[in-house]
């Protein structure tokens, strides 16, 4: 009974408090959402911030008000910041897009400028994304632009090119410490066309679906022909993840050549050289499907699910992307399984196309699919606990899903192009722009001895009572309802517990060695118990309720 009172209050509090916030946190239920701090890099201003749970900010990297996301930012573990960014004004440039960027920096936890690196010119630009590698390189997605006659030496059908050039991607590894660039992958390097015989990758498209059909996809004209916007790297592979919007597909591609053979069609563990070695999403780009059979809709933040730790995660493999659109009104975000043989090293091709058939989960919003729908940018993550955080990129909004399909919190960018909203406000379509949200957990390393005190509020007369609103701290709770599973444990155990913005949790072994400590908001927290001995363990938190479970293997 008084645990059915207490869900009733939470819901209460959080639907009140919905109904009079328009921006900034809109609810929260702290019992179930996943305890971290928001990284969040607003289009049309310059700033980096790190927001907590209730939606204030804890941390900002400044930048001069002349320099727009470029467009994204990844704060490593080390508390350094590796952001893109680029000049706001950009008419009369060269090389523009959507998604345009130019420069890409380190800058330590306190701002300051370690290492910067541009390639902005009239045949190069960055754009879209960029992937620290666990080696301290960073790889970058360029467009490289491709002029009147190279288009036609290669075949590209010039009815299709209004302007006369094409803008094509490629990437490249910069290692900050040498500025070199190690490495390189082209898209140009690895073309085929079926439409002039006299000309250079002459062949049958649909015999090739490891190469690119250098005739798909006009775009009007308009010379940005793939507009990769998201590129992702998988340790355990070496191999690349790159999101082709305007193909509706992903494409992954073999890291472990060299510049040469990924210039070429032999060569790496798969032996492939650069050739793709897996695409999904709409096979028609390779003449092996039709309209019908596809599946990604400007697809935006494809990325592996499994964050890609180890080869027991049951999302090893499996790839997380935002399907803009997928209907007329409505996105959906996606997990799906790649047919990956680690024996030989190749993604399986099941004649006529890579697998799978359809998804392995769809999500909508859980009131009415159209709350979700962004033609552009957004962005999903897989948290630790199974939620899902979903964001909406041309309304800014960003909500986070549990397992059940219940939205557990729910944050709107409170800007109003660039400029901080007022409370209150009523924000349209593109006001707010966000390219993608991210959360980390508490534990994140980058967070070691960080101030990460509450230091106000994006938007202007924010509601500084919400989380108290929703959970008062000011009295300790006589009842924290947590649970432990499995138990018996053996390599993970999960705790679960409703109650209290933070609470204090001790976990002792049956003499009364303390074996750990942390301080955390209500929800779900994974415990790794692998190296503990088997026997008897008692959790307490808040200094009121003690639980036992038992490690048996």
């Amino acid at each position: 009974m008084k645990r059915n009172l207490l869900l009733l209050l939470v819901l209460f509090y959080a639907v009140a408090v919905n109904a009079q916030n328009t921006v900034g946190l809109l609810s929260y239920d702290p019992a179930q959402a996943f305890d971290g701090y928001n990284i969040i890099y607003p289009h049309n201003q310059p700033n980096v911030y790190l927001l907590d749970m209730c939606g204030e900010i804890v941390h900002t990297w400044e930048d001069e008000a002349d320099v727009r996301p470029g467009n994204m930012a990844y704060l490593r573990p080390d508390g350094t910041l590796v952001k893109t960014k680029r000049p706001a004004a950009v008419v009369g440039n060269p090389i523009w897009a959507g998604g345009g960027g130019g420069t890409v920096e380190i800058r330590d936890w306190d701002n300051d400028l370690i290492w910067s690196f541009t390639k902005n010119d009239t045949l190069e630009r960055l754009h879209h994304d960029i992937e620290p590698l666990p080696n301290g390189n960073i790889l970058m997605i360029v467009w490289e632009e491709k002029r009147l006659d190279e288009i036609i030496q290669n075949g590209r059908d010039t009815s299709i090119t209004s302007q006369n050039k094409i803008w094509s991607d490629y990437i490249i590894e910069v290692n900050p410490n040498t500025d070199e660039i190690v490495w390189e992958w082209h898209a140009w390097d690895h073309l085929v066309q079926d439409f002039d015989s006299t000309k250079a990758n002459y062949g049958v498209v649909s015999d090739h679906p490891e190469l690119i059909d250098v005739n798909y996809y006009s775009n009007n004209g308009n010379p940005d022909w793939m507009h990769s916007n998201a590129i992702d790297y998988n340790e355990e592979l070496d191999q690349i993840l790159l999101c082709v919007p305007f193909f509706g597909e992903v494409w992954i591609i073999d890291h472990t050549t060299t510049t040469a053979q990924a210039a070429g069609h032999f060569g790496g563990m798969g032996n492939r050289g650069g050739d793709l070695m897996y695409r999904w999403g709409n096979p028609a780009v390779y003449k092996r499907g039709t309209a019908d059979d596809q599946k990604l809709f400007n697809p935006h933040d494809a990325h592996w699910a499994d964050d890609h730790i180890d080869f027991m995660n049951p999302n090893f493999g499996k790839i997380a992307v935002f399907n803009n659109r997928v209907g007329v009104d409505y996105s959906t975000a996606n997990i799906f399984p790649t047919p990956w043989d680690m024996y030989d090293w190749q993604y399986t091709l099941d004649n006529p196309t890579w697998g799978p058939t359809n998804f392995d989960l769809v999500l909508e919003h859980p009131v009415a699919p159209q709350n979700l729908y962004s033609t552009g940018l957004s962005s999903v993550q897989v948290l630790p606990n199974s939620n899902f955080l979903i964001c909406d990129g041309r309304h800014g909004y960003t909500f986070e899903l549990n397992p059940d399909n219940e939205i557990v919190w729910e944050y709107r960018t409170p800007l109003v192009g660039g400029a901080p909203a007022t409370q209150g406000d009523s924000l349209i379509v593109n006001n707010n722009l966000t390219f993608r949200f991210n959360r980390f957990p508490t534990d994140y390393s980058a967070f070691e001895g960080r101030d990460l005190s509450p230091k106000g509020w994006i938007e202007l007369e924010p509601d500084t009572t919400f989380c108290d609103k929703i959970l008062p701290t000011t009295d300790r709770m006589k009842e924290y309802f947590l649970e432990l599973f499995p138990n018996p444990a053996q390599d993970i155990l999960t705790l679960e517990w409703r109650g209290g913005i933070w609470s204090d949790v001790i976990i002792y072994d049956v003499v009364g060695r303390q074996m750990d400590h942390f301080t955390a908001t209500g929800g779900r927290k994974f415990i790794d118990v692998s190296d503990w001995s088997e026997g008897i363990y008692f959790v307490q938190i808040g200094g009121v309720e003690v639980r036992k479970f038992i490690i048996s293997r």
